[in-house]
């Protein structure tokens, strides 16, 4: 069957902003099993220019496919553009299949198959072997209704079958990676770049993390085998950095050590960047010499909040102190600290910002990210924050980059000032400026004066855009606007394989 993946252009800041563009991981893991399945199978990736999207459209019917798959990361904000696209996909190619999959249609499927008829299916969880089974059916003229793991149009309206099991041997499905031009991806200021992920899901219970539930269960690769993957793809095709996708890699110090010492037998000289906790940083306090042998450079830290009555209510289970010592170690061991710190978890006033500040500077963090918060209707989060008032209506601006949601005691432009005037403060402070420019260390100081000139293109294009893109003073409920809470179906795969398929 032929078979086009197509990475659409993304709305996010994040995505237009950097000269750089990594891989599709999501869908290079979906084309790896079906190419090994005999399928023709190639990708289109929209991220470069970016790709208009008639254009896009254009390259998609002059391939000739008979099954379309999209699918993003971020795909809550990049929804709208799949939708464009899809429609006018479907209009010049009345039978080609259009698979959805991704987070977002994981658990919007009901809505989509109801409001957009050019949807075929939609790949609800991971996707590798539903993918395989979903293409194998439609190449057959078999009915879906006994693939687990999909929603579908059926005779009485949108269903969804039993969830799928998820997978509990990662190394069985292969990435694709013929199916990109590796010169063209960069990360880190123009070095050739992939992403990885050793791991799926987090055991943590942080009730506003729209990826937990979806991946259902903590897994990783065999330490081994990733690290000679890793290996391969920097001496075959010459791949600097590795982004890792993982929530949290290092849940098991076992398994994370087992790779370290695996990556560093391999002798390649890799920069490594990614997220963790805090409190794992600490526990490998007496391993954090082999981080920086294997290659690691930067840890993004997902703090999220200072405040120990905001971390209770997002129940992040961790504390302040740790956040100061896993910075701490990491700058004693030569690895770069990003902290992220959310806005709007409450309803924030002055004071609580201008402590959150003086708090951040405390943590004296090598690098800063501040997001907005941004419920997803299948988090617990999101009943908690159900009667606060959305004021972006525009959903693909919901990439925790704008504000969406209403506080009652900061009109939006002012939170904004505190956001800006936050990154200021702790990117421009003398400490930050000597590390960023006088760093003894080559690469870190390179990694720095990159994200900092990375910074200075995003900082005017975030207040530009807020005063240009209109929001609303009298907006729905964030119930209204996404409809009821989805929490009690936040965990989209089985954790073992059911016995019989059944419509739901």
């Amino acid at each position: 069957m032929r078979v086009l993946l197509v990475n659409i252009p993304h709305p996010s800041i994040g995505s237009r902003i950097p000269d750089d563009h990594l891989p599709p991981l999501g869908l290079l893991s979906i084309g790896g099993p079906l190419i090994d399945d005999g399928h023709d199978v190639q990708l289109i990736d929209g991220e470069f220019g970016p790709m208009p999207v008639e254009e896009l459209v254009d390259r998609i019917v002059d391939g000739e496919p008979q099954a379309v798959l999209f699918g993003h990361s971020g795909s809550t904000s990049g929804h709208p553009v799949i939708t464009a696209v899809a429609a006018r996909v479907r209009a010049r190619l009345p039978d080609v299949a259009i698979i959805y999959g991704g987070v977002f249609p994981t658990y919007h499927w009901h809505e989509i198959l109801h409001t957009e008829p050019w949807v075929t299916a939609v790949v609800r969880g991971e996707g590798e072997e539903t993918a395989r089974r979903l293409i194998g059916a439609l190449e057959a003229g078999d009915s879906l209704a006994g693939i687990a793991g999909i929603a579908y149009r059926g005779p009485i309206g949108p269903c969804a079958t039993v969830p799928a099991p998820v997978i509990r041997d990662l190394d069985a499905y292969r990435v694709g990676w013929e199916l990109i031009h590796h010169p063209h991806y960069s990360y880190w200021g123009g070095l050739r770049a992939v992403v990885v992920q050793f791991s799926r899901d987090c055991p943590h219970l942080c009730n506003y993390c729209g990826q937990r539930g979806f991946w259902t269960r903590w897994r990783h690769r065999d330490p081994v085998s990733f690290a000679k993957e890793i290996a391969r793809l920097h001496r075959e095709h010459g791949v600097k950095v590795f982004n890792f996708a993982d929530e949290n890699p290092t849940v098991s110090k076992k398994a994370w050590k087992a790779f370290l010492e695996a990556l560093i037998a391999e002798e390649v000289d890799v920069i490594l960047v990614g997220s963790t906790r805090a409190d794992d940083i600490v526990r490998d306090a007496d391993i954090l010499h082999l981080y920086k042998k294997a290659g690691w450079q930067r840890f993004l830290l997902g703090m999220e909040t200072t405040d120990a009555k905001t971390i209770e209510l997002i129940r992040k289970g961790a504390a302040t102190s740790t956040d100061r010592e896993a910075i701490r170690l990491m700058r004693e061991h030569g690895i770069l600290s990003m902290a992220t710190w959310v806005v709007g978890f409450e309803e924030e006033t002055d004071a609580d910002l201008w402590r959150g500040l003086k708090q951040l500077l405390s943590y004296d963090p090598d690098q800063i990210q501040l997001l907005y918060v941004t419920p997803h209707r299948w988090t617990p989060f999101f009943r908690i924050a159900e009667e606060r008032r959305v004021i972006q209506t525009d959903r693909r601006r919901w990439d925790y980059k704008h504000q969406v949601l209403a506080t009652r005691h900061l009109p939006a432009w002012r939170t904004l000032l505190w956001v800006k005037f936050t990154e200021i403060v702790l990117q421009g402070r003398p400490k930050a400026l000597w590390r960023t420019y006088c760093h003894p260390d080559p690469g870190l100081r390179h990694a720095m004066r990159w994200y900092s000139q990375m910074g200075r293109r995003v900082w005017p294009y975030e207040i530009v855009n807020f005063f240009l893109r209109r929001r609303t003073k009298n907006g729905p409920t964030l119930r209204g606007f996404w409809g009821a809470p989805q929490d009690q179906e936040e965990y989209s795969m089985a954790v073992t394989r059911p016995s019989a398929p059944r419509l739901v």
